[in-house]
């Protein structure tokens, strides 16, 4: 068996697997939300509760993982071990419970999103959009097949847009009208960097991954607007309900509790984000980066070197030490 363990920015998973009968089988697969990105764009450090989050969160996945024969791991940390200052301090404090984190560019979570992404689509030759919005950073690739076009890590994500738009959940929805269009404003500036070559890729289909995303195409579907997927006369049209779900407490179908402090930062950095590359409806991919990183381990079961010679950091270990 194989393990893969995605530290995000918002949320940590642990994803567990094993290759049978010529494909992935999952075998377990998990996910807490540890917000470790929280305030980090003003600090620029993992904060002393978002640390203790983390780890605990750590020890529980250290706990879940005894009790299957786990051959090899691979932890890996993401946008908010890239931009604090004390991530290597945290680095630290996890290998001391016996789990140990590499940590990897944007361009390289990028890889793994495309490759985790395309596992669960038919193969093709045709061009695919994948975008992975994520706690701080989203991930943009374009390939065909397992070949890539175009990839690139930008500097916006869902829980740094709360941070930096909507830290007073108490505001008038007068004033999360006017936070909402500054907000896509901002994110349209981040993405305008790739907007010509996005455009002019000639992309046949879109998807999008995270925790983000699944939560606007849920919002959707439960409000008949088809299933898995996003549109964005659908996220216009549902605007009013967004701001007045948070403005005034009001239910809003689809949205799980424990998502709702993303809920607004989410619908301006996707709303940015189709509006820049003139995408009218994407798809919701179930599969990401821990997908991509479990075909990656399995596909190069034999030959760890491979790991080293694709420019990704190496699997740790032969098992992983759980005492």
């Amino acid at each position: 068996m194989y393990a893969c363990i995605d530290l995000g920015s918002n949320s940590f998973h642990l994803l567990i697997g094993k290759w049978e009968a010529g494909r992935i089988q999952i075998i377990e697969r998990c996910s807490e939300k540890v917000q470790l990105g929280e305030d980090v764009r003003s600090t620029h450090n993992i904060s002393p509760h978002a640390f203790q989050r983390g780890l605990a969160c750590l020890q529980r996945f250290r706990s879940r993982l005894a009790q299957y024969p786990v051959k090899q791991y691979w932890a890996l940390g993401t946008n908010a071990f890239r931009v604090t200052d004390n991530a290597e301090e945290f680095v630290e404090a996890a290998s001391t419970l016996g789990i140990d984190i590499s940590i990897i560019s944007g361009v390289q979570e990028a890889v793994l999103i495309y490759a985790g992404v395309i596992t669960a689509l038919p193969t093709a030759n045709f061009k695919r959009l994948i975008i992975d919005i994520g706690g701080g950073s989203t991930e943009i690739i374009i390939g065909a097949g397992n070949d890539r076009l175009l990839t690139e890590s930008l500097a916006i994500g869902s829980v740094a847009w709360r941070d930096r738009f909507f830290a007073d959940d108490k505001a008038s929805i007068a004033v999360f009208e006017q936070q909402m269009d500054s907000a896509v404003s901002a994110a349209k500036k981040v993405f305008a960097c790739m907007a010509p070559g996005v455009r002019k890729s000639g992309w046949s289909e879109a998807y999008a991954s995270s925790g983000t995303v699944k939560m606007l195409a849920a919002i959707c579907e439960a409000h008949g607007y088809g299933q898995v997927i996003i549109s964005l006369a659908a996220l216009y049209e549902l605007k009013p309900a967004f701001i007045s779900s948070i403005a005034t407490g009001a239910e809003l179908p689809g949205v799980k509790e424990n998502r709702r402090d993303l809920l607004l930062a989410g619908w301006c950095g996707m709303v940015g984000l189709m509006e820049s590359y003139e995408i009218e409806t994407i798809n919701f991919s179930a599969t990401a980066l821990r997908e991509g990183m479990l075909d990656f381990m399995v596909k190069n079961k034999k030959t760890l070197r491979a790991m080293e010679q694709s420019d990704l950091p190496a699997v740790r270990g032969t098992r992983l030490d759980l005492g």
